[in-house]
């Protein structure tokens, strides 16, 4: 018997490791120890000496294999795409995969050889049609002297003489991958479509990059994963093709958090900011949420244990307590039916831009929880979003 196991209660970006059981004998056995990375999806083959799974590394999701008999594991596509899902089909895999240029199709593995051969083309009368922009890959330094990989998508048509303004777009989570996944939302491509540099930096919190750098984040919001967020956009500005006097920062969720923290600490960098479903008011978040056993990991308990340093200090950077400083135009988003993020959070903090004389704007969805589910409001969510950063960037 195969399973997936988290250890630490109250965690739900714990990390996610394969685990096995020989009922006759009743041996445990942790299968991917020592493999700092999450297994998801696990899969037999058809004679039981292996699983396969997949599992993200370095902005991309691939299809490993764990072998009974050596208890190895190996890892058997490359490329710049994820693979979600994986199925055993004989001598090949099929896996549905997608990619930051590209939505999901499936693709026949080789288990030989790790060859991927694409076996649905879904989409191809659509992306026939459509030009893509360039997707890059760069490794950056952190204010404490990490390496920290960004992905940058350019427009499509990119003209390196030319000045563009650029997005720092800022991850939700706060865990988790930020990969090549084809958003139906937060699409890089559909944004860098609209004449904009996208930067998309894989600061502290972020899987693929070990369990470690995952959870520097926790407790620490407002640190190392803030500093993070202005070397890669300032690393970017440096560019002569970057417009540094048009930049804005858009985000949702924790994401939505960063963008309320930056609007109180950028120093002038950014022209505009959007937040969805953000965090503005920590001590209301904990008292509102449906997943109060997140708050207690990430915040590390109830603001009101006074005597906790580090409790006391995480919710000190609340983005709230620093509206005294907003400066720079903001559009709020949020879906009355978020019981993850209480929309109230966006009404606040739309309140108060508006009571500080900046200029806002709210988007409310009624019938939206913390995802926007239905096609009508995504199409009015993209034309919100791509008339506010126009206005002010364009």
């Amino acid at each position: 018997m195969a399973w997936e196991s988290m250890e630490r209660e109250g965690y739900e970006s714990d990390q996610n490791r394969l685990f096995l059981m020989n009922l006759k004998t009743g041996e445990k056995i942790y299968g991917s120890k020592g493999f700092d990375q999450n297994v998801y999806g696990l899969v037999w083959s058809d004679d039981s000496k292996n699983i396969y799974f997949t599992s993200d590394w370095h902005s991309r999701f691939q299809i490993y294999r764990y072998n009974l008999d050596k208890n190895t594991i190996d890892k058997l596509t490359d490329g710049m795409h994820d693979y979600k899902s994986v199925a055993y089909a004989g001598d090949k895999l099929i896996g549905a995969r997608n990619s930051i240029r590209m939505p999901t199709e499936l693709y026949a593995v080789n288990i030989a050889d790790g060859k991927q051969e694409q076996i649905t083309f879904t989409n191809k009368g659509l992306l026939d049609k459509l030009t893509m922009g360039k997707v890059e890959e760069r490794w950056m330094k952190t204010k404490d002297g990490k390496d920290m990989l960004t992905l940058i998508i350019y427009p499509p048509h990119f003209d390196s003489t030319k000045s563009y303004p650029t997005l720092l777009y800022c991850k939700g989570g706060p865990q988790g991958p930020l990969s090549q996944n084809f958003h139906y939302r937060w699409n890089y491509e559909l944004m860098a479509a609209n004449g904009y540099i996208i930067v998309a930096p894989n600061r502290r919190g972020v899987s693929g990059f070990g369990q470690a750098w995952q959870e520097e984040i926790s407790g620490d919001y407002h640190g190392k994963s803030m500093d993070d967020y202005l070397v890669a956009i300032d690393e970017m500005a440096k560019e002569p093709y970057v417009n540094a006097d048009r930049l804005g920062a858009v985000g949702a969720s924790a994401g939505g958090w960063a963008v309320f923290y930056l609007a109180g600490h950028h120093d002038h960098r950014f022209k505009a900011f959007i937040a969805h479903d953000g965090v503005f008011n920590e001590q209301a978040q904990y008292l509102e949420t449906d997943e109060m056993w997140f708050e207690n990991w990430d915040m590390g308990g109830p603001y009101w244990d006074w005597k906790n340093k580090k409790i006391q200090e995480a919710y000190a950077h609340s983005p709230h307590l620093f509206v005294d400083k907003w400066d720079t135009p903001i559009l709020v988003i949020h879906g009355e039916q978020d019981f993850r993020i209480a929309y109230t959070q966006g009404m606040s903090a739309f309140n108060a831009a508006i009571l500080n004389d900046v200029p806002a704007e709210f988007l409310f969805f009624p019938d939206e929880n913390h995802w926007v589910l239905h096609p009508q409001n995504a199409i009015l969510w993209q034309r919100v979003f791509f008339d506010w950063l126009d206005r002010w960037l364009k």
